[in-house]
């Protein structure tokens, strides 16, 4: 029984290996020689993607960094999150940026919510990482799940067409600026798939409970909406994500 239990984690390795770096040579994710800035924060997405491109290190010759930022609003849990990446960039041999800012303060300041202001500085915190290093990439963990939330989270909230397109698999960093470039190299994957992944190469993760609270409308859809959705119509997930890719052609040509 064990030998076929590790014949069949080979076997969805070798899989999933095959559909990464396919995927990343064909959308020009990631290229030879590219310096890339991969965000962690230490969940399941990250991990994966650390681990990914720190083994892409030897194939394609890249310059892995990672970046962690610590938005100053979940007290320990997210000192504990800090440590737990200090401890896996130690393990992994991939020299670690910490940015510390304070979320809370800049949602007051600038009138914003909560999750518009961690995101604005978190992306801020990127840029100024990427520039340091000298990053032509800056590499995020989004997956097709999280694709399927956008789309919908973007259809609820009213949306233009490009909305509706969800993430792009590359775009710049920031407007008006050519490079880096913010990639998803896992946009190929399921989120079921990512913690195959995870558990076939033994690697842990932290568990953020704030994406088991409701409160915020990411959340309740994932746990709430897409369920009931699917008790109606089982495909829903592959149905969004065809539309989408078909809305990102129609409008231009978005990868």
């Amino acid at each position: 029984m064990g030998a076929r239990k590790s014949e069949s984690a080979r076997s969805f390795c070798a899989r999933v290996w095959a559909r990464l770096l396919s995927f990343s040579k064909n959308h020009g994710l990631l290229e030879p020689g590219d310096i890339v800035l991969a965000r962690i924060s230490g969940g399941p997405d990250s991990v994966c993607l650390l681990h990914f491109l720190k083994n892409m290190e030897h194939r394609w010759g890249l310059v892995v960094v990672a970046c962690h930022v610590h938005h100053g609003l979940r007290g320990a849990s997210a000192d504990r999150d800090e440590r737990f990446v200090e401890n896996l960039c130690g393990k992994l041999r991939v020299p670690l940026f910490s940015a510390k800012v304070k979320a809370r303060e800049h949602a007051r300041t600038h009138g914003l919510s909560i999750e518009h202001a961690a995101r604005q500085l978190r992306y801020e915190s990127f840029l100024a990482c990427a520039r340091k290093i000298g990053a032509h990439k800056v590499a995020v963990g989004h997956h097709l799940d999280d694709q399927v939330e956008t789309v919908l989270l973007h259809l609820l909230r009213g949306s233009s067409p490009a909305g509706l397109a969800g993430m792009p698999m590359k775009r710049a960093l920031r407007k008006n600026l050519e490079k880096p470039l913010l990639v998803r190299p896992l946009m190929c994957l399921s989120r079921r798939e990512v913690l195959e992944y995870i558990k076939n190469n033994k690697l842990s993760y932290v568990h953020d409970e704030s994406n088991e609270s409701e409160y915020h409308t990411r959340s309740w859809l994932r746990k709430k909406l897409l369920p009931l959705m699917e008790k109606r119509q089982p495909q829903l997930r592959r149905h969004i994500l065809a539309l989408s890719g078909n809305i990102a052609k129609l409008i231009g040509g978005r990868c």
